[in-house]
């Protein structure tokens, strides 16, 4: 008996045709979308962590380099996952006591380029009109009521240009509220006096610009990307002289542990060291 190749193909493709519109999903008219779909929607939702949860988490961390916990997320089979670009470092250090080292809670900030028309050469009052309804309407800070202790502010924003969102006035407001360290993807204007407030600040450059003119407000408490890696509210931020790493919220417990031991194994070598070359023991050590 002859086979016909060309008859088992066609028989072939009208069983897998016939099951693809069958299935639950198929549907040869379009699709309707309502007015809520257009709206818009978050697809990765924000979880909401307790303050002592935030707290139980913090204590896990306490003293951990950012070395540590990359080598952690090594173990935990996270490889690669939350390093920032190494171009997001400290605005200032302290090699002696390492102030200038955030661990911490992430709350998250986004700022957008605006597309708004921007007045030129306007009355002195009018500017000062316009420049107020600005940062009250467009370009505000609605996260300062969130911010609580343990709390790492991380601010998404337009990269190119001159723009410091943060500087030396707000930067205190945050610390006052609770904030342990301000990470951004862009600038931060007003340097000398935040080095000299001590508040730990991890940026690309300066920037010298204000807000009015050049950004707006999008979005608060929702996942954004600094450096390069996504930063979601709850997360656990660490960075030091090395840089920024990210410990996604349900990885925490496992990789600070890791990172715990790997910690304790490096200062018993370092300590013996010390001991060989007759050096005192320092922070990093203790």
């Amino acid at each position: 008996m002859q086979r016909h190749p060309g008859k088992h193909f066609v028989t072939i493709f009208l069983m897998v045709f016939i099951g693809w519109v069958s299935c639950p999903g198929f549907s040869s008219e379009p699709s309707k979308a309502s007015d809520a779909d257009r709206a818009g929607k978050n697809f990765i939702q924000t979880k909401i962590y307790s303050e002592d949860e935030d707290q139980e988490i913090l204590n896990l961390y306490k003293g951990l380099r950012e070395s540590d916990v990359c080598d952690g997320l090594d173990k935990a089979g996270l490889r690669h996952i939350g390093l920032m670009n190494p171009e997001i470092l400290p605005l200032w250090k302290d090699t002696e006591h390492y102030t200038h080292r955030i661990i911490g809670i992430a709350m998250t900030a986004r700022y957008v380029p605006t597309n708004k028309v921007v007045p030129g050469r306007i009355p002195p009052q009018e500017y000062d009109q316009w420049e107020k309804d600005w940062y009250g309407q467009l370009s505000p800070e609605p996260f300062t009521p969130l911010i609580r202790k343990g709390t790492v502010l991380v601010i998404e924003e337009p990269e190119s240009g001159e723009l410091g969102t943060i500087g030396s006035n707000n930067i205190m407001a945050w610390v006052l509220r609770g904030c342990v360290g301000v990470v951004t993807n862009a600038g931060a204007r007003d340097t000398d006096e935040i080095i000299t407030e001590k508040v730990p600040l991890y940026f690309k450059k300066p920037a010298r610009g204000i807000r009015p003119g050049r950004n707006e407000i999008e979005s608060v408490n929702r996942p954004v990307v600094c450096g390069g890696v996504l930063v979601r509210p709850g997360d656990v931020l660490v960075a030091d002289s090395d840089g920024v790493v990210v410990t996604p919220r349900e990885y925490a417990k496992e990789v600070a542990q890791y990172a715990r031991e790997i910690l304790e194994k490096d200062k018993i070598g370092r300590r013996g060291l010390y001991k060989q070359l007759h050096l005192p023991e320092d922070d990093s050590v203790k």
